[in-house]
């Protein structure tokens, strides 16, 4: 492997990806995002701010006991500040107390944060960049100097700019990395300076881009055009504003497009897992548009599309799927055709064609249903009920015959919701009643107690998670719902949909159909 075709990835999803909104990752959090990305072969992982808050401080201590096998993980601080020597800096001296062998430090490029900002002047900010560098250096540390807002820097006035870098490099800066802080620099700016910075400096140098312009991925991806061989970004986009450039995007990009080595040969069909991973972590849904990573990044929706794909995958996918650990996937709606459905079905018939009559039943009953307001991407437990309809492959085990709900608030107490539920199983009525916090919970507590004598697996199925849509917001308080809930058993999750006028109802028709997927799903796995 030649130096020049490696590309070292610097991520700061612990540092920079918290400052975004939402974002935020406990102790442990933390120490589990570093073992999965040295598991990846990340090669820089900035941990943090030593001495800004508690959690970073233990958690340095905590990393110096990590055994990891191809991850450095970096402490990130700031130049001194003006008119002191860096050997009386708190900041600089908690960098050097953190013992990590990698130290970033950020200064001032732009002169209108020297002087607005910094409150100082330009030959002291340069001052304070050399001392600063120099003095971590002189710790026995490998340094990255940060070139905070580089790019409006060098547009404000070039040549200071430059000087700002030589100031780094004259420190003994190993890395140089050009930081457009603001997110707001175009591809051809950021192609003219980093050209420049590549014919007058010899230090290595590196690129950090924010995403306030949609650009920072483009950005970073110029930059190592142009001789930029550190590329600094955070897990999904995760960072302040609009975000910082997403490595899960820029990774894959380098490595099977521009022929450069980013991660040990065969991490990267661990990418998916991890962008994943650390969004459960972060508590936050993982996007699902995200390119190569996201859910729909390789599915397909469009008939024509499908047919395409099922013929060669090439007419509609740039890279095949589990090159990055994804998988293809098959979208429903009304402008599905057979071959998607036919896709589907094969789960459950291997053999069938797709001029089955079943089929073409099937989808006459997606496309009334899609225009009635139901969407069956998130909503995969009743499609698949309708699959077990069409092939007789449904087992009816109850159906709902009606519910009532009553909702009750006295002075400053807690509305008290009560279901009662009529519910048919076989020639069996069964009518019962029950309480909940709401409305959807009182009947799914009522369901629950009308049907567990017979299906007490009813017991292991739970609701996670519950999302309303209205249909037609012209219509006011007529307009019809949609009610998407999510449902699991704790070894398998799936989405069921109802649609009505009446909210209490879709919720009802959704909730009964996860009830019943849910039991039928069990069941056939029983029988596989």
């Amino acid at each position: 492997m030649s130096e020049k075709s490696k590309v070292f990835i610097y991520d700061s999803t612990l540092r920079d990806g918290t400052q975004g909104g939402g974002v935020s990752f406990s102790l442990e959090d933390k120490l589990r995002v570093t073992k999965k990305l040295d598991e990846l072969g990340i090669d820089y992982i900035e941990g943090g701010f030593p001495g800004s808050n508690h959690k970073d401080i233990e958690f340095f201590k905590e990393a110096n006991s990590l055994d990891l096998q191809t991850a450095t993980i970096a402490a990130f601080g700031s130049t001194r500040k003006a008119g002191i020597d860096p050997s009386e800096d708190r900041n600089l001296k908690l960098l050097v107390d953190s013992q990590m062998k990698v130290l970033t430090i950020f200064g001032k490029t732009w002169k209108l944060h020297v002087y607005d900002v910094l409150r100082t002047d330009e030959e002291e900010n340069l001052r304070m960049i050399e001392d600063s560098v120099r003095f971590l250096k002189q710790a026995g540390r490998e340094v990255c100097y940060d070139a905070e807002h580089f790019f409006d820097g060098f547009k404000d006035d070039p040549d200071y700019a430059i000087r700002t870098l030589q100031a780094a490099e004259n420190g003994g800066a190993d890395w140089l990395v050009l930081c457009d802080t603001n997110g707001g620099t175009l591809v051809g700016e950021v192609q003219h300076a980093v050209k420049t910075v590549s014919e007058r400096m010899s230090a290595r140098l590196g690129i950090h881009t924010h995403n306030d312009s949609g650009l920072a991925g483009a950005n970073s991806i110029a930059a190592v055009e142009l001789g930029c061989t550190q590329v600094q970004g955070t897990f999904n986009g995760y960072g302040e504003r609009c975000g910082n450039a997403n490595l899960c995007s820029i990774v894959p990009t380098l490595q099977l497009k521009m022929n450069r080595i980013c991660l040990p040969e065969g991490k990267l069909a661990r990418l998916t897992q991890a962008s994943r991973f650390i969004s459960e972590l972060a508590n936050l849904p993982h996007n699902q548009r995200l390119p190569y990573v996201g859910e729909y990044a390789f599915s397909h929706k469009g008939g024509m599309h499908v047919d395409g794909v099922q013929k060669n995958p090439l007419s509609f996918e740039h890279i095949a799927p589990g090159e990055v650990g994804n998988v293809r996937g098959t979208l429903l709606s009304d402008v599905s055709g057979r071959g998607t459905l036919l896709e589907r079905v094969k789960q459950y018939v291997p053999d069938i064609d797709k001029k089955a009559p079943e089929i073409v039943e099937l989808l006459d009953i997606v496309k009334r249903l899609e225009h009635e307001g139901y969407h069956f991407e998130n909503a995969e437990g009743s499609f698949e009920l309708h699959i077990m309809k069409v092939f007789n492959r449904h087992e009816e085990l109850f159906e709902r015959a009606g519910f009532r709900i009553i909702v009750e608030k006295d002075h400053d107490q807690e509305p008290l919701s009560e279901a009662t539920i009529k519910v048919q199983i076989g020639d069996r009525l069964i009518h019962t009643a029950a309480d909940g916090d709401g409305p959807v919970n009182a009947l799914d507590a009522a369901l629950r107690k009308a049907i567990a004598e017979i299906y007490p697996e009813v017991s292991k199925i739970r609701l996670v998670d519950f999302k309303t849509h209205i249909l037609e917001d012209s219509a006011g308080t007529d307009a019809k719902v949609r009610v998407v809930i999510e449902s699991t058993d704790g070894e398998h999750t799936w989405g069921t949909v109802g649609v009505s006028e009446n909210i209490i109802e879709a919720s009802w028709e959704a909730l009964v159909d996860a009830i019943q997927y849910g039991l039928l799903y069990k069941k056939f796995r029983k029988s596989d």
